[in-house]
């Protein structure tokens, strides 16, 4: 089954998309990559140049395989490009309306046999795939950030996924070279239900005053030896995406454990969410990043 997927198309050319776009095309596929406007889609094709080329530099890739898996890539200029894909990933914003609103628009253009596929974090995926005409045919396939360097890919079946469908998703990973965890479909899965409340927890320690955004993150990699602190690691996940998973999680499993720490609420609030916006719990407009607080 999973041989018979040959071209991958990948909805949203953001950090994520373009992500997965990378791998798809390292890992032997054709890909079409679409966004809702052109200029996202060029600046995310010269994001994936840039990151191939840092891979050549360090020895990981050759110039061959660069060059053929650049080759590999094309753009879509609208959805209807996406019509003779086997697999469609949609990599969108963390936000279920979005997604659904893509759902409804890709599936009348898709094959009926073709598997649509979601790298959402945290939403359900049962519930995802009933606003589809393929709940069958419906996966989450969770990549880890950033794509081409993370070796983990949360499978997530829906309640309504075929086995067909799970095994080609399964074939997919192995292909791609990434190793696959399979998880049931609860909310933030496994990874983000672990990682968002320690996230969230270190928020907690700021905003309580136990330590600062420089103490936290140093007690985290000195003392537990994780490679960057919680606080630079919201950061590099967007503050965004962190409070709409612990928002998911607090509706979704309703214990007062996962209320989302108001300070991560008025940082978000205030629009800084991280590297992406050049400000978060580090500033990162002068040469170094800074704390904020």
């Amino acid at each position: 089954m999973a041989s018979e997927l040959k071209t991958i198309g990948v909805i949203g050319a953001g950090q994520m998309g373009t992500g997965i776009v990378h791998v798809c095309a390292l890992g032997g596929y054709d890909v079409l990559i679409y966004d809702v406007a052109m200029d996202r889609i060029q600046s995310g094709l010269a994001t994936i140049t840039g990151n191939m080329t840092r891979q050549l530099h360090r020895g990981t890739i050759t110039e061959e395989q660069r060059q053929a898996a650049l080759g590999r890539i094309r753009a879509a200029e609208n959805l209807d490009a996406l019509a003779d894909a086997d697999l469609v990933i949609e990599s969108a914003t963390e936000n279920e309306q979005v997604k659904r609103k893509i759902f409804a628009q890709v599936c009348p253009v898709m094959k009926p046999e073709a598997i649509l596929a979601t790298n959402t974090s945290s939403i359900s995926i049962t519930r995802l795939a009933a606003s589809t005409d393929r709940p069958e045919r419906f996966i989450g396939i969770h990549f880890m950030n950033p794509v081409p360097m993370m070796e983990l890919v949360e499978l997530v079946r829906g309640i309504a996924t075929e086995d067909e469908t799970f095994q080609a998703a399964r074939g997919f990973v192995k292909q791609l070279g990434k190793v696959a965890a399979v998880s049931e479909d609860f909310p933030a899965f496994m990874v983000n239900r672990i990682l968002m409340p320690m996230i969230n927890e270190a928020i907690y320690t700021l905003y309580e005053g136990v330590g600062t955004v420089e103490a936290i993150d140093t007690a985290m990699r000195l003392g537990a030896h994780h490679p960057m602190g919680p606080l630079q690691l919201a950061d590099f996940i967007g503050l965004d995406t962190c409070l709409s998973v612990m928002q998911v999680l607090h509706e979704g499993l309703a214990d007062s454990k996962y209320r989302p720490c108001p300070l991560l609420v008025k940082y978000v609030e205030a629009g800084w969410l991280g590297r992406k916006t050049r400000r978060g719990f580090y500033d990162y407009r002068g040469e170094k990043p800074v704390p904020t607080r």
